[in-house]
């Protein structure tokens, strides 16, 4: 299977065309590049704008407005105010300019190159496409599948693909063990490491590779991007799928690069061994091992770099409990690398600006307690009847109401337009129940803590829903219950009244707001939407044609497992019929045995001559299937166009999945145009 996929030709898309095949005029691109130019010196006044008029404010809270009666509360509420002003600080420090890219060297150089696949117990289905795809990889290279699992299933699958498999006596270390272990025994210069769900795409090493042309640089990490864009984390606006990590893959990460403190993020990235041998190997400390080993590298003097580049596609967790136990464990990670080895006070050979840059990223989950404050001010103003602000409410309301949209606006902006406030209350929300009890590591430095695999694939759940979090349960009750409080005390039917009703009347107004989004987060982690998963690998909606059995049918949906197809009536196969399907590839077609496992009409009139029917691939056809994921997975090698086909006859495989996003593709389309000019 891999000499096959090897000798595949190695025509290379012209990602800077549009979606019709043409090359923008010079014109055009000057005008976007102006348009660019703009966008970013707004951001940027914008931001100091909202920086210059926070600090007076917090002055003007400081000296004039804390409530002597009601210290406690007032100097709570001063707290989250002045730590709006921290956060914002940090953030356009980080998102400043997000362009700070320099070009590769394109000299080849003779490197032992090695792709490092780490799994634990990610089904076979979800595997598949990763091994597949990192073996067609160019240039030579070996692929090893890092199996904690001891799956002799893994192992088998690894070699028919043209894998390498290791594993080891223990689970030491988790992840991190797993790969120094692996270290300890493979001979290479340069490692690739993916998780087991992230699919490369083709340019993955000869997109990474030139840049090692710098003997100081220890590693290139590339953005996580996902091809199952009905995860949890992901919203539909309008035509546009943003994720809940956008902000940080397409604004923060980029930013890094301008202070030389771009950092490993476990996955899609590619380092040099000596850069990790330096350390004596993957941090083992703390559970995000990445950044943790990308502060040691620093130290040493090495370089890192995050390449803008999505250069693979990987699962993003189906359900609210997959995302809350890969926050839990991301957060965890930062505040124990804060606690155990802070990048300020045991700097090595980092710049000062790198040591704030990585003190950002680290401390920015303890923004957590922020969002418990200013969920608790207004309840606690409710139930006692305080007034922690001494200024008139039509003063300091709108002061406030205005200073907050002006940061969320400062920050949106320098993120490309990656932030929805809507969506951010929502997600800060949702994280609560897993951030906060992360922070603890920060008080419990030495409490043994132990590494969480995000679930990927089938669930034991089936198609349970997800049960809600108790902390967002109590913090909704408490919400709703201090609004009956008010409702009660204004009505006179509680022994309890308000000596002036404006400020507990805004309190309640922000309690009712925040209700609002707290029963909105429980509702999306409820939906059935994103309930449990029988699928046993996700689906790929894509524009392509299938023959079965002859007959040229359109695909709906395709995985590695199986397919979903639109045949016309009169050849539409039984179900448990065993038929042949065939796709074309520019390899020639690809063959493979399939079952009927369904069949079904529709409602739609413009299919009532034809039959929706579900195909399971029969066992004992994993190169088969390799080959078909390579073809979906590497499009920017094998010159695949996004849009489909007008000509008769069967259309390319493409999918949603891997068509750039409205940002990537501006940005890339951009830098494209600056190597052209």
């Amino acid at each position: 299977m891999a000499a096959r996929v090897r000798a595949m030709p190695q025509r290379h898309a012209d990602t800077s065309a549009d979606p019709h095949g043409d090359m923008p005029s010079l014109a055009a691109y000057g005008a976007r590049r102006y348009a660019l130019r703009r966008r970013t010196t707004i951001a940027r006044t914008v931001a100091v704008a909202a920086i210059a008029i926070t600090v007076p404010y917090l002055i003007w809270r400081l000296c004039f407005t804390i409530s002597p009666e009601w210290w406690w509360l007032s100097v709570l509420l001063f707290i989250c105010d002045s730590y709006g002003l921290f956060g914002l600080t940090l953030y356009v420090f980080e998102l400043w300019d997000i362009d700070a890219d320099r070009a590769p060297d394109k000299s080849a150089l003779p490197w032992k190159v090695a792709v490092l696949i780490t799994t634990y117990n990610e089904p076979a289905e979800v595997l598949l496409p990763t091994v597949a795809c990192s073996v067609a990889l160019e240039p030579k290279h070996e692929t090893w599948v890092l199996d904690d699992g001891h799956r002799p299933e893994i192992a088998e699958l690894s070699a028919k693909l043209g894998a390498r498999y290791l594993s080891r006596p223990d689970n030491a270390h988790a992840k991190a063990g797993n790969l120094n272990h692996a270290l300890a025994l493979i001979d290479a210069d340069i490692i690739g490491v993916l998780d087991a769900d992230h699919a490369p795409s083709g340019r993955f090493l000869t997109a990474t590779l030139p840049y090692f042309s710098d003997p100081a640089l220890a590693f290139v990490q590339t953005p996580q991007d996902f091809y199952n864009r009905d995860s949890f984390e992901h919203t539909r606006m309008g035509r546009a799928i943003y994720s809940e990590e956008d902000l940080f893959y397409k604004g923060i990460a980029p930013g890094k690069n301008r202070w030389q403190a771009a950092f490993w993020c476990g996955t899609c990235a590619v380092l040099r061994t000596l850069a990790l041998q330096s350390v004596g190997g993957v941090a083992t400390d703390t559970v995000t091992e990445d950044i943790h080993t990308s502060v040691r590298m620093y130290r040493q003097g090495w370089k890192g770099l995050f390449l803008p580049d999505v250069l693979s596609h990987g699962l993003a967790p189906h359900d609210a409990a997959g995302f809350l136990v890969q926050r839990h464990r991301w957060a965890q990670g930062n505040v124990q690398s804060l606690r155990l080895d802070n990048p300020l006070t045991n700097a090595g050979a980092m710049t000062a600006m790198q040591r704030l840059a990585f003190f950002t990223s680290m401390s920015t989950w303890l923004s957590v307690w922020r969002t418990i404050g200013y969920l608790s001010v207004p309840v606690l103003m409710i139930l006692t009847g305080a007034t922690p602000i001494v200024a008139p409410p039509e003063l300091y309301l709108p002061l406030f109401l205005g200073i907050l949209a002006l940061q969320l606006v400062a920050v949106r902006l320098l993120g490309g337009g990656t932030l929805s406030l809507r969506s951010s209350m929502i997600f800060e929300m949702i994280r609560l129940p897993a951030v906060l009890p992360a922070t603890a590591a920060l008080l419990r430095p030495h409490r043994r803590t132990k590494f969480h695999v995000t679930p990927k694939g089938r669930t034991d759940g089936a198609a349970d829903r997800v049960r809600v979090p108790p902390l967002l349960r109590g913090i909704a009750a408490v919400q709703a219950a201090a609004l009956v409080w008010f409702a009660a005390a204004v009505s006179g039917l509680a022994p309890f009244h308000y000596q002036a009703i404006l400020a507990p009347a805004a309190a309640a107004g922000f309690d009712a707001i925040s209700l609002g989004v707290t029963l909105v987060a429980i509702s999306r982690i409820r939906s059935p939407l994103y309930a449990g998963t029988r699928r046993a690998a996700s689906r790929l909606s894509v524009w392509t044609q299938v023959s079965i059995e002859g007959v040229i049918s359109p695909v709906l949906d395709l995985s590695a497992v199986g397919l979903r197809a639109r045949i016309d009536d009169d050849h539409a196969p039984k179900v448990s019929e065993v038929v042949e399907v065939a796709f074309s590839t520019p390899d020639g077609p690809i063959h493979l045995a399939a079952e009927v496992r369904r069949r079904f009409k529709t409602d739609d009139p413009a299919e009532a001559d034809a039959t929706h029917i579900g195909l399971a691939f029969e066992p004992d056809q994993e190169e088969a299937i390799g080959m078909l994921m390579v073809s979906i997975f590497h499009p920017d090698v094998l010159g695949e166009v996004w849009t489909r086909s007008r000509k008769g006859g069967a259309r390319p495989i493409s999918s949603e999945a891997m068509r750039p996003r409205p940002f990537d593709r501006l940005e890339e389309w951009l830098r494209d145009m600056d190597k052209a000019v």
